[in-house]
């Protein structure tokens, strides 16, 4: 890390920036369509799903091809936002956040699902017997035992917003200091000669924060096991 040169440390911290960004604008909308997939029944669930997780199968950069048709300058939404709120997404690092939030999305529902599913209901069931209503019974018993699988929800949706590459290049571009994340920065400099070095460090910054981020998720998924068991026992 002491050896990182300015413009390695200013990719850093923007991608850094730019996943925090992403798991924050994405983790309402995942922990709603966790919730609907989870508990709800409802004509075209299967369709939603497979909606949902669109985005692990498609290519990233038709991902990005989408994006850009709905969020682009002259797209409706692209429009909506810049009028609205002044937000606008085309070769900024808000699209950068907003490509990296599409595509952990599917990962952030998926873990958050089976933590909801995992949790007895039969423990919500006697909350409500008790009087509890279900805004208290959500506070005090479904939330607190999905909330280590939500974290590592979390830090797994982290972990892919840092590894995005293909939705990022296409619908943000590769703007040095704007849009340049860590993949697109390693991308760049594998283009110049004499750059290994350069290389070297980022992927090893880029492994570092991957392996971390795995390791924290899969700690955080078997606290959520073993605290779902001390509760039914």
């Amino acid at each position: 890390m002491s050896g990182l040169s300015p413009a390695e440390w200013e990719v850093l911290l923007l991608s850094l920036k730019v996943s925090a960004v992403a798991i924050a604008a994405a983790l309402p909308l995942a922990f709603g369509l966790a919730w609907m997939l989870a508990r709800w029944r409802f004509p075209g669930k299967v369709v939603l799903d497979a909606v949902v997780h669109l985005p692990l199968v498609l290519p990233p950069v038709v991902t990005g091809w989408l994006l850009l048709l709905t969020f682009g300058t002259n797209a409706p939404m692209g429009r909506f936002f810049a009028e609205t709120i002044g937000l606008t997404f085309l070769f900024r690092w808000t699209g950068a956040a907003l490509a990296a939030a599409v595509m952990a999305l599917p990962l952030m529902v998926r873990a958050m699902r089976l933590s909801l599913e995992a949790v007895d209901r039969r423990l919500e069931s006697a909350a409500r017997t008790l009087g509890a209503g279900p805004w208290r019974t959500f506070l005090t018993i479904t939330l607190p035992l999905a909330l280590p699988g939500i974290l590592a929800a979390l830090v797994l949706g982290l972990a892919r917003s840092v590894g995005e590459f293909g939705a990022t290049i296409t619908f943000a571009s590769n703007i040095p200091g704007e849009t340049q994340t860590l993949p697109l920065a390693i991308y760049s400099a594998l283009q110049l000669p004499g750059s290994e070095l350069q290389v070297a460090r980022l992927a090893a910054l880029s492994v570092l924060l991957s392996v971390g981020a795995l390791v924290l998720s899969e700690w955080l998924a078997r606290r959520s096991g073993h605290g779902k068991g001390r509760h039914v026992l």
